[in-house]
């Protein structure tokens, strides 16, 4: 049974255009193809990758954070209470206002003091600004180098400069090792994401989250199978273009620098919406529709590659609304924040506000300055 799952998987209709077959594409004469077998490598790379992540975090990211003056907000803990903490981890965070009365019969509590535990509580459970900025840090700098990397290596290409020459020979062309690579520690990173995913800051797009990496995990893994490796290469190299440039803000707003942070975002909206909603849907997407169908007939590998192609394109208009959102706010003068940010909850309206240490040094920070509050109160 198992052998026979195996042949439909691999049967050369599904992967291939018509008359050509696995054979086609066995290497020959110095000239290497994809294999499926060569994806193999990326689950120990993955396993590599969190284990950089770790010392990474640890020893570059942390001292880049007291460096850049990153302080953390001091938190009310809330108060131990089994009653409260036994609603909070079975029946939910957010309790409803029946819940809120019954929890204050059982409790011994006011419903004001309840629902303040359960504030503190919630703000116990949300990641650290420290966190945060390790965790930026960390996609800024493989961003970054996967950006110049992938850049390095279709720049030379004369498909990087017509999009018809992405399938000039399909099926039958070889890899060299610049795009091996490329591939390998792509999805390799990509895997590593899906495998810290539960561990990670979790946002408010956190399903969509998922769907990005299961989506980029399965288009990279397809595109080596099929051999739309020249394809593949230039949408992995389009992505990288923006991703080091929000993950550089959100470095700096944690940092509080919110003039260097917005200058950043801003750049990246653009740079986004040019490459993600422009380049990608019109340039490449084109590309991988249009031009293949004057060559061959269209195939299951066709369809699969282009419909995963399309819920990437989905999931960049959702995030192209969230980011118009957030570029809304910063013309009108509202603060910019990431709009997928799960915000902290304050209790200053009831004086619980703490400063760490008082003085200057605790204010909110501009561009590493501290912000001074200059609406004095007359005095009557």
């Amino acid at each position: 049974m198992l052998q026979t799952l195996h042949d439909y998987f691999w049967w050369e209709r599904l992967w291939l255009p018509v008359n050509l077959t696995w054979a086609d594409l066995e290497d020959r004469d110095g000239r290497v193809y994809a294999k499926a077998s060569d994806l193999y490598i990326t689950l120990p790379l993955a396993l590599l990758f969190l284990i950089i992540r770790y010392f990474f975090e640890l020893y570059v990211a942390t001292p880049l954070a007291a460096l850049l003056n990153v302080k953390e907000k001091t938190r009310l803990r809330a108060p131990p209470n089994p009653t409260l903490e036994h609603f909070y981890m079975t029946s939910g965070k957010q309790p409803k206002q029946a819940d809120v009365e019954l929890l204050s019969r059982q409790s011994g509590l006011s419903g004001r003091q309840v629902e303040r535990w359960f504030r503190r509580r919630r703000n116990q459970d949300r990641p650290s600004l420290l966190k945060k900025f390790r965790e930026a840090s960390w996609r800024f700098t493989f961003y970054l180098i996967a950006f110049i990397a992938g850049t390095a290596v279709i720049v030379d290409k004369p498909w990087f400069y017509d999009l018809r020459k992405v399938w000039e020979g399909y099926p039958i062309q070889s890899i060299i090792p610049s795009q091996y690579w490329y591939y390998m520690i792509e999805l390799s990173f990509y895997w590593s994401l899906l495998f810290s995913i539960a561990s990670d800051v979790k946002r408010k797009d956190f399903k969509e989250q998922i769907i990005h990496h299961v989506a980029t995990i399965i288009l990279i893994s397809f595109s080596w199978f099929a051999n739309y490796v020249r394809a593949g290469t230039l949408i992995m190299a389009l992505h990288d273009s923006s991703d080091y440039l929000l993950e550089s803000a959100k470095m700096f707003n944690y940092a509080g620098w919110k003039n260097t942070c917005n200058n950043i975002f801003i750049v990246f909206a653009i740079v986004f919406i040019i490459t993600r909603l422009v380049i990608l849907p019109f340039w490449i997407l084109h590309c991988t529709l249009v031009y293949p169908l004057e060559l061959y007939p269209a195939f299951f590998g066709y369809y699969f590659f282009n419909f995963m192609m399309g819920v990437l394109q989905l999931l960049h208009i959702f995030w192209a609304y969230l980011i118009l959102r957030m570029a809304h706010k910063f013309i009108t003068g509202k603060v910019v924040e990431d709009e997928r940010s799960d915000r902290e909850e304050t209790e200053s309206s009831e004086g619980e506000e703490v400063a760490a240490g008082g003085g200057a040094k605790n204010r909110p920070l501009a561009n590493g300055h501290p912000i001074l509050n200059n609406n004095h109160r007359k005095n009557d």
